[in-house]
């Protein structure tokens, strides 16, 4: 696997604020992604768990977004936010398929693909390594403000004014087929 663009990632652009932490049994920092977060694979929503966040947090969000997409403005993957703050992990699948774990009162907000869930890694073939970045948010607020028909963009501008906190873990995909 070649070495993956550097293009910005969303949060660059946001104002700084503490991290904290997030693990995954499937994702592992800077390590390929599994078939099952692959589109075309299994298009699974990894398990994420999280620590360390500020005690005043109210709820989290979590998004995937690939800087690397040949778009001009990357890719949203994932965006889910009001997850009540009393959760601290979300299983495999949570934000796939039957939304098996997913908590009551998230809200999935539709992804670059248009739909309201977890959509898994598709870069183009032979277009190098993409990176997968899945964010965690603290959030100052129960309800961040947008339903489930605001853009990824929306939710993002949102999240810049009210995350506390912010962990990240990046796994990384390259489709090496022939364009």
């Amino acid at each position: 696997m070649s070495e993956p663009k550097r293009r910005p990632l969303p949060h660059d652009f946001h104002p700084p604020v503490p991290g904290f932490t997030v693990t995954s049994a499937e994702v592992e920092e800077g390590a390929a992604l599994g078939d099952a977060q692959v589109f075309a694979g299994g298009n699974v929503s990894p398990q994420l768990r999280w620590e360390g966040f500020p005690p005043e947090t109210k709820s989290f969000a979590v998004t995937c977004y690939d800087p690397d997409a040949p778009t001009g403005s990357g890719f949203w993957h994932w965006v889910l936010f009001d997850i009540p703050a009393s959760v601290t992990e979300l299983p495999a699948g949570a934000g796939s398929g039957g939304f098996a774990g997913l908590p009551e009162g998230a809200v999935h907000a539709r992804n670059d693909y248009g739909t309201k869930d977890f959509g898994g890694a598709a870069p183009p073939p032979g277009d190098g390594p993409h990176r997968y970045v899945f964010t965690v948010y603290a959030v100052d607020q129960e309800k961040l403000g947008p339903d489930a028909d605001a853009s990824p963009a929306v939710v993002g501008f949102n999240l810049r004014f009210h995350a506390l906190a912010r962990a990240q873990l990046i796994g990384v995909y390259e489709n090496s087929g022939q364009g």
